[in-house]
């Protein structure tokens, strides 16, 4: 076509030769260029830029081997050289525009009907973000986006994508009348909770519904990616930044591994699950006393990781029969120990005995068969509340810290301690708490107008926990990062305008502190300090010097005791194992039996011989393995 485009159609018979002597060598250079680029393994109908850039790149080589090549041969000398230059250009114009106009045709035909069904929808956000989701929503039934609103207003009148910049984040209200929509999408990758905030703030005032994509990349993956758009949420408020994991390093300590997960049923325990099925474990131990929350978790990771081998296991940390018999039979190799009793007013009255029991008692049963089969790394997931504890549940974990510190000392427990705040959803937090206030009509009942608390996601508490457990050497206790503490009465505030429904007609009532609230949680202790690390979410607890072995002797004494405290007496006790522990109430009202000491009071126990050094030394025979004969003996002769 260029040769006779040339001549206008009307050659000679000498050019007609000339032609025809040139058009199979260049027809063999071009099409060897065309199939060493891979230009015909692409499916038209998905044509993209990726494969103009592969047209560009096989015309051009071709472009400078045509003429090279006539010439050399001899067969060049007499060709037009202004078909040298415009060959390329109507290559080009065929090749690219045949798969444009293909793709558009398909594209045209299959989706036309399918996008005037949607919603109308307006895109907040004019940036890389929104021109991907413009590409996705094109196919989707589900929405039609009609424009986009940029931010600053730079972009305003200018077209991405096909798709009008209608106006500012100030005028939603007004395109919205004008276009009779009333959804918006917040189409921002980076954008931080003040933006979300604001959006939210401008959509309310419009009465628009503002929707959300909670991670852009996670959509590309979703099968069903318009699914993945949802109603913006607590979490979108908060402004925690993106966890980064040295994936490549929990690859190396998890992949090929059996792994354990004490409390697997609970909030993080699940979720740990999930987070370590993302780095091809050999084998998940999943322990968990409550049935039903050991099948919700095994069901969720059959469906979404069949490939990986689940062992569900029912049982009681405090069982030390059971604990072995697990451990003998799948030989883990690493623990991450989640099970605990963490409601706070639950524990504080009528339960302390059982919090005590559950946190600390089977938090050492834990450790001690840890040992003995000689893991790699235990990682028990502690609390903030452990930190100058006002309640039951802090001072048992706190007393649970120390111990496996000491352990660490003494046998070498390889164990890596993480601490961090409040997990928005788990079980026993405010928010599914509002959430039920809320449906039944209000009121929300808060403690206290005052009362703040450190708030993390599910998913970034336990991705911090397994970063903390790759990064701990033994012995540490990692503090993770909390960002701001939230106002509660403002987190109910925020709740209500996602719920679509007034502070008037819900209403928010203040009930009080209940026994062991603190106003403020804290991190750390008045004694701690903290070292960065090379993650910016992980700092390293530097503490004061460890319990000596009186202590220890003690504490385990008081856990092995084989009667049940009541309430006061547990207080007591958790005073003296941990002296910054300040229990609601006067300390005094509450001592056990007439202001006897925790020592004393462990006298007559155990009938009709001992007290607390026969407590004491059976703890350390227990220890060193003496039999229960010679322990009987050694007590008789004390």
């Amino acid at each position: 076509m260029t040769f006779m485009a040339r001549y206008q159609f009307s050659a000679s018979a000498d050019d007609s030769s000339l032609m025809l002597k040139t058009l199979p060598l260049v027809v063999v250079i071009e099409l060897g260029c065309f199939v060493g680029f891979g230009l015909y393994r692409g499916i038209w109908r998905y044509a993209s830029m990726y494969d103009v850039k592969r047209i560009f790149t096989a015309v051009g080589v071709s472009a400078m081997l045509v003429p090279i090549t006539l010439l050399l041969w001899r067969h060049g000398l007499g060709v037009p050289r202004v078909l040298y230059f415009v060959n390329p250009l109507i290559l080009l114009l065929f090749m690219g525009g045949g798969r444009i106009l293909y793709r558009w045709f398909k594209e045209h035909r299959q989706f036309s009907e399918v996008r005037r069904q949607g919603r109308s929808v307006l895109l907040m956000g004019a940036g890389d973000a929104a021109r991907r989701l413009l590409l996705e929503l094109e196919h989707s039934a589900s929405w039609r986006v009609i424009g986009l609103l940029d931010e600053s207003g730079a972009k305003v009148g200018r077209e991405i994508a096909g798709y009008l910049v209608l106006g500012t984040w100030d005028e939603a209200a007004s395109i919205a009348q004008r276009t009779s929509c009333r959804h918006v999408i917040f189409a921002i990758a980076e954008g931080d909770a003040l933006s979300r905030r604001r959006a939210l703030d401008l959509c309310e005032k419009a009465g628009l519904e503002l929707m959300v994509v909670p991670d852009l990349e996670q959509m590309f993956k979703s099968p069903n990616r318009a699914a993945e758009i949802r109603h913006i949420e607590l979490e979108d408020l908060l402004g925690r930044d993106q966890v980064q994991l040295d994936s490549s390093g929990l690859l190396r300590q998890l992949s090929g591994k059996v792994l354990m997960v004490t409390g697997a049923g609970g909030s993080i325990g699940s979720e740990l699950c999930r987070q370590i099925a993302h780095f091809a474990p050999q084998a998940i131990v999943l322990f968990e006393l409550n049935e039903f929350g050991l099948y919700q978790v095994v069901e969720d990771l059959q469906r979404l990781h069949p490939e990986i081998k689940l062992w569900p296991v029912v049982g009681d940390i405090k069982d030390k029969q059971r604990l072995d018999e697990t451990f003998e039979r799948f030989s883990p190799r690493i623990v991450f120990h989640a099970a605990a009793y963490k409601h706070v007013p639950l524990v504080e009255e009528l339960n302390a005995w059982q919090a005590v029991r559950n946190n600390t008692l089977g938090t050492r049963i834990v450790a001690e068969t840890a040992a003995r089969h000689k893991v790699e790394r235990l990682v028990f997931v502690s609390t903030d509340k452990a930190v100058n504890p006002t309640n039951v549940m802090g001072a048992t974990k706190r007393v649970a810290e120390l111990m496996l510190q000491l352990s660490h000392q003494r046998v070498g427990l390889p164990v890596v301690i993480v601490r961090f705040g409040n997990v928005l959803g788990s079980s026993g937090s405010v928010i599914p708490k509002f959430k039920e206030q809320i449906a039944r009509g209000g009121p929300i009942t808060i403690t206290h107008p005052e009362i703040t608390r450190y708030f993390m996601s599910v998913t970034e508490a336990a991705q911090l926990v397994l970063q903390a457990g790759l990064m701990g050497k033994g012995g540490e206790i990692f503090v993770l990062d909390m960002g701001q503490p939230v106002r509660i009465l403002d987190l109910a505030r925020d709740m209500l305008r996602l719920s679509g429904v007034s502070e008037e007609s819900v209403g928010i009532e203040f009930t009080g502190l209940r026994p062991g609230e603190k106003l403020y949680e804290e991190l750390l202790a008045a004694d701690e300090s903290t070292l960065p690390t090379h993650h910016s979410k992980l700092r390293i607890q530097h503490s004061t010097d460890l319990p000596k072995t009186s202590w220890s002797d003690s504490a385990e004494a008081w856990l092995d005791s084989q009667r049940s405290f009541d309430d006061a007496e547990v207080r007591g006790w958790l005073k003296h194992l941990v002296p910054e522990y300040r229990p609601a109430g006067d300390l005094k009202s509450i001592a056990p039996r007439d202001q006897k000491s925790p020592a004393e009071d462990l006298r007559g126990i155990e009938e009709p011989v001992g007290g607390p050094t026969r407590l004491m030394l059976v703890a350390k025979e227990a220890r060193e393995g003496v039999s229960d004969t010679e322990s009987k003996m050694t007590g008789e002769g004390t």
